[in-house]
């Protein structure tokens, strides 16, 4: 008997050990351009990632989204930014990331990795805060980078992104 409780101990103290491996099971991301006053939002999201709670280091995040489901509230609006003028969603239907380097720092989480829009790939960061049961994140980008010229200059062309990933009890 003592070895029957023993080994549900065991079973019992050993399973939180596999829940330190978290998948995304959905994501919510907005955008910002500050320079237009525009904000938005985009779906389609799909996730290869694998978060590893004890190593960071050894987590991914990698993912895509579908750049036909940009949306910012005005259709004419979301109907040239598709065009072939802007982010070109025949041709390149997805926007896409891969980390390259994940660190932690107390809550929070500072990914480093690879973005891609219209075929162009260039470095892109998002740190994350783990709150409840979501990874909450934030980065930066210049969509002129990406051949996505909504202003003359480099410094007006900035798009602030929001990420909400829900993650798998």
């Amino acid at each position: 008997m003592k070895a029957f409780i023993l080994l549900l101990a065991v079973l019992f103290y050993a399973s939180p050990i596999h829940a330190q491996h978290n998948e995304i099971s959905s994501a919510q991301i907005t955008f910002e351009f500050p320079s237009k006053k525009v904000k938005g939002s985009i779906a389609g999201f799909e996730s290869q990632s694998k978060i590893n709670w004890e190593e960071p280091s050894k987590s991914l995040f990698k993912g895509s989204v579908d750049v036909a489901t940009l949306d910012t509230n005005n259709g004419l609006r979301n109907w040239s930014l598709r065009s072939s003028r802007y982010f070109n969603a025949k041709t390149y239907s997805k926007i896409s990331f891969a980390s390259k380097r994940i660190q932690q720092e107390g809550n929070l989480w500072k990914v480093a990795g690879e973005l891609t829009i219209k075929g162009i790939t260039k470095p892109f960061d998002i740190e994350f805060e783990h709150m409840n049961n979501k990874l909450v994140g934030t980065g930066t980008l210049y969509s002129s980078d990406f051949d996505i010229k909504i202003k003359k200059n480099r410094e007006d062309n900035v798009v602030k992104v929001k990420l909400e990933l829900e993650l798998v009890q």
